[in-house]
């Protein structure tokens, strides 16, 4: 009989770090620029009246024993309830035969994971080397996770937290300073964590924008992630318009889902406009950051990729180390 190897999140997050994802997250970005992987659409299902949303993503990279489908969902009111906002789980198949191999019972977390460890990686390739700012627009889970994948990457004097709400923002920036003895402070505006920030990062729900061109200075980079369907935009399109380099996750996705939607929409900019795909830049073919003053922008949508990867590392790394337990279906 078939046997399907079972993890929870704990384990998982026993597994694999911030650094393992990003790596682990580059390679499938780079495979997914080399035409290595089979990426379907997304299926968005959105729940306006529990106002929740559900993602579905998955790949195959060429020559893996696995490929995945992650579902993930985001329901805004269940802190009311005190449960949390973000849920979801990997299913894993054996490539050979499409028969389920593992179930990863993540809770989540793989996605926050990845979608830093993109975060990381784009700040990487576009963000000046030596920076004094980061700020960061949304106070939420995200948000915590894209400054601990940062930090592997860049290493900052100070960091600006704005949030919904300011006992939000507070409690972020309270939290982000104990653990990584940073000077972490809440604002009160948006505009506060902007200006003056080296490397800006957008994660929140917003279907309006927030981020104004005014506010962003040259040499600023800019990882927008929130943005993930199409009705949902952080950044006014002049920010993009003020761009020298705009770079997409996966080109075809954010002319659906991203910013960069939004601003072809406008007529503000067109898909040939877009400078590259973030594993154009990750493979070497295109180059990243190339002066001082550039602002640069790269459009986070979420990637099936970005779920292969991580879910194929974890399957690895689970039967290595013999964690997990196996079940007959």
């Amino acid at each position: 009989m078939p046997v399907v190897q079972i993890l929870l999140e704990h384990e998982i997050r026993s597994l694999i770090s911030p650094a393992e994802a990003r790596e682990s997250v580059r390679d499938g970005f780079v495979k997914l620029t080399r035409g290595q992987v089979t990426l379907p659409g997304v299926i968005n299902l959105d729940l306006p009246e529990h106002a929740g949303e559900v993602h579905v993503k998955g790949a195959y990279i060429h020559g893996a024993p696995f490929f995945s489908i992650k579902e993930a969902a985001g329901f805004y009111r269940n802190p009311d309830k005190g449960l949390p906002v973000g849920s979801g789980m990997i299913t894993v198949f054996h490539a050979s035969t499409g028969l389920l191999a593992a179930v990863l019972f993540d809770n989540g977390f793989l996605t926050e994971l990845r979608t830093a460890a993109a975060g990381a990686l784009a700040a990487d390739l576009l963000a000046r080397p030596t920076i004094d700012r980061i700020g960061i627009v949304g106070a939420g889970v995200q948000a915590r996770y894209q400054l601990e994948a940062l930090l592997e990457v860049r290493k900052p004097h100070s960091v600006r937290v704005y949030g919904r709400t300011p006992g939000g923002a507070r409690a972020c920036a309270e939290e982000l300073a104990t653990r990584f003895g940073l000077d972490v402070r809440a604002v009160a505006t948006a505009r506060e964590a902007v200006e003056g920030a080296d490397i800006v990062v957008t994660v929140t729900p917003s279907r309006e924008p927030i981020v104004q061109p005014e506010w962003i200075a040259p040499g600023t980079h800019i990882t927008a992630v929130g943005s993930d369907g199409p009705d949902k935009q952080e950044l006014a399109v002049g920010v993009l318009a003020k761009a020298d380099k705009v770079v997409a996750d996966r080109l075809e996705q954010c002319l659906r889902l991203g910013e960069i939607h939004h601003t072809v929409a406008a007529g503000v900019m067109a898909a040939g406009d877009v400078y590259a795909e973030l594993g154009e830049v990750a493979a070497g073919d295109k180059p990243g950051r190339t002066s001082e003053a550039e602002i640069t922008v790269a459009d986070l949508t979420g990637v099936g990729v970005q779920d292969a990867a991580v879910a194929n590392h974890v399957i690895a790394a689970a039967l290595a180390r013999g964690l997990g337990r196996s079940i007959e279906v």
